[in-house]
Order: C-alpha cells, then sequence, then structure tokens
C-alpha cells in the first residue's frame, strides 16, 4: 500500500497536468448535505455513504465523490466554457470486500462546454489516459446513451419506459421489468389476485405504514393499466438483448450497432454520436483500433453518466477497481442547474492504485 505522503505528491503531480490543460482548482467540503444526495440516489446511496448528522445542519455525508459539489458550484456560479479539476479523499462503506479501501485519493478533471460535447468527451478521455503516463491499462468504454435512446423508442407506455429508463444503472431489475413487461416472466398469483379484487381494501385489513390510503389506490390503478397493456413484442426485446451483448473493439462494434439501428431506428442518432466521437478520439491520437467497446459498460457503478462513460483498468489485476473513470452527465447539471443545464463530461484518477502498479504490488 503507498503512504500516504506519496499517494498525495502523486495527487498534486496529477492535478498540476489537469491545470496545465487549462483547469481551474476546485476545492469542496469534506462533509455534505445528505439532502441533495438522497434526491439524486434515493435511500440506496446510505448502503454506499457514510452518514452523521447534528443539530444545525442536519444529516452529512463524508463525499462519496466529487462531482455532485463541482456541478452545483459551476451551475450556481460559474462561467461557461469550464474546466475545473480537484485532488482529496473520498469515502465509501465497504460491506462486502474487507480488501476494498474506504477511503482513498482521487484526482479529476471535468469540462462543462456546450460548443461541441463530441470533442469535450475525446478531450477528457485523452488527457484523462496522458495522466495515466506508462502504466498498462485496458481501457474499456461504452455508451449509456445508446441504450436510453433503445428504451425511448419502444412501443410501450410511458410508465414502463419510464421504469426502465430508471433501471438502467440495475440490471437484474431492468431484466426483471423488460420479463414482465413482454410476458415472458407470469404474473405473481398475489398480484394477479389483487388486481381482480373487486374492492382491494375488502376484509378489514388495518391500514399501516406511511403511505396513505390515497396513493395506495392510485398505485393499484398504476398496476391495473399496466396490465392492460399490451406486451413489449418479442422482437424489440431481442433487439435489446443483441445490443447490450455488444462487446468488441470500438470500430466492430460501431459496425454492429449500426447493423441493430437498421432494425431499432430510435438509435440511429445515438449511434451516429459514437462514430463522431470514435473520429474525434482518433485526431487526438487514441488508438481506436485497440479500443474495447462494451454496450453495457458503467451499468453498475456510475449512476449519474448519461451518455459516454470510460474505465482504466490493470491488466492481470482483477482485483483491484478501476484506477480511472469517467463520463458525461448531462442530465446531472439539469437536475442540479434548477431550469439551466449545460453539457459536462468529466473523469477521476486514484493515485494510489498507480503508484501501488508501479511498485508492483
Amino acid at each position: 500500500m503507498a503512504e500516504k505522503a506519496r499517494i498525495r505528491a502523486e495527487a498534486a503531480r496529477l492535478r498540476a497536468l489537469f491545470e496545465a490543460q487549462g483547469a481551474q482548482g476546485f476545492e469542496t467540503s469534506i462533509l455534505q448535505p445528505a439532502e441533495v444526495l438522497l434526491d439524486l440516489y434515493g435511500e440506496d446511496i446510505r448502503a454506499r455513504a457514510y452518514v452523521t448528522s447534528d443539530a444545525l445542519r442536519g444529516e452529512q455525508m463524508l463525499r462519496p465523490d466529487f462531482t455532485v459539489p463541482v456541478v452545483q458550484a459551476h451551475m450556481a456560479y460559474g462561467a461557461e466554457p469550464a474546466r475545473y479539476t480537484y485532488a482529496g479523499e473520498v469515502f465509501r462503506r465497504q460491506e462486502d470486500d474487507p480488501d476494498r479501501e474506504n477511503e482513498f485519493m482521487q484526482v479529476g478533471y471535468e469540462v462543462f462546454d456546450r460548443e461541441n460535447p463530441i470533442d469535450s468527451d475525446a478531450e477528457v478521455f485523452s488527457v484523462i489516459q496522458s495522466a495515466l503516463g506508462g502504466a498498462r491499462l485496458r481501457a474499456a468504454t461504452g455508451d449509456i446513451g445508446i441504450l436510453m435512446a433503445a428504451v425511448a423508442g419502444l412501443q410501450t407506455t410511458d410508465a414502463r419506459k419510464k421504469a426502465l429508463r430508471r433501471h438502467i444503472w440495475h440490471p437484474r431489475r431492468f431484466r426483471a421489468l423488460l420479463d414482465r413487461y413482454s410476458g415472458r416472466s407470469p404474473v405473481p398469483a398475489a398480484r394477479k389476485a389483487l388486481l381482480a379484487a373487486a374492492d382491494p381494501f375488502a376484509g378489514g385489513a388495518p391500514e399501516i405504514g406511511l403511505r396513505s390510503r390515497a396513493e395506495v389506490e392510485a398505485r393499484i390503478a398504476a398496476l391495473k393499466a399496466d396490465a392492460a397493456a399490451a406486451p413489449i413484442s418479442e422482437r424489440e426485446v431481442e433487439l435489446l438483448d443483441a445490443l447490450l451483448q455488444v462487446r468488441e473493439t470500438l470500430p466492430n462494434a460501431l459496425e454492429h450497432l449500426r447493423d441493430i439501428a437498421v432494425d431499432m431506428p430510435a438509435i440511429v442518432k445515438a449511434v451516429d454520436r459514437l462514430a463522431r466521437r470514435m473520429k474525434a478520439l482518433d485526431r487526438r491520437g487514441v488508438d481506436v483500433a485497440a479500443l474495447d467497446f462494451e454496450a453495457s459498460y458503467g451499468r453498475t457503478s456510475m449512476e449519474y453518466y448519461d451518455g459516454f462513460v470510460f474505465g482504466f483498468y490493470a491488466e492481470g489485476r482483477p482485483d483491484l477497481p478501476a484506477v480511472a473513470t469517467g463520463g458525461r452527465y448531462d442530465a446531472l447539471t439539469r437536475v442540479l442547474g434548477q431550469g439551466r443545464e449545460i453539457p459536462a463530461v468529466g473523469g477521476v484518477v486514484r493515485p494510489g492504485l498507480l503508484l501501488q502498479l508501479e511498485a508492483g504490488q
């Protein structure tokens, strides 16, 4: 394990590299208001973050990342375009793997620029890749926007599309919903009985819990409306499955996605963006022919990313997390911008992991 002083020195080196690219230094508190993070991610974030509270400020979280405070600060005070860099500790609870660090240093590079988002994607990727130096790392890329476009184009109800879109970052739940909406999985007996009942409240069961009777009635009405909707077609499910299984080098993946787009026109624009991004990466000296693309990449750990995503991993060290990750998060600026928005993309590097790899640990 690299010493803290060496990690801080490496973090300072990386931050200086990002400042040389025109990034402005950014600082934020270690304690962050929990309300914003809970609104964004729901109660699930409590399983990943350290939560505390006091009488004056209410619930606080030890900083789980820098992206949210960077976006908040930019949307409140930032000029356009803007580039930011930061370095500091983040904190993640680790309940399943005692070998994973729960406190580690993170150095980031963030770009807010509405003029050419495609080139901004390529810029962030190439700047992060260059900062990693000679480390032997495998780069993985993906594009959440393609899957979001596919969901938006499904021939089904808006309620179903909204539910699928909300669970894109939870693959098991997404699959369960898709199987239910397509009729692949049977309706549970309890739900079938509930929907068939003339009066679901008959029987005098006590009304307990936090939901009001009106809320329960609204939920039952939504379930009935869903049950009456036609199933998603088997053809659409097969196309979604084919899309999710794309995992090849970037040029080959692009051709495969273009083939799928012939039968799934909703993804045409997103696939075109991927093609333009590949050219932008090539112009910046990235070896796109050797770059991996996975259509499902970023669905389990990058909840606020809604477009281009990437990560760098140590070959032969599957026990280590990603040395660097990043992606596009336009939707986050809309949520935190209170009516304003700007295309944004960024990435982070873990200097401690870089030093660990250099030392052969």
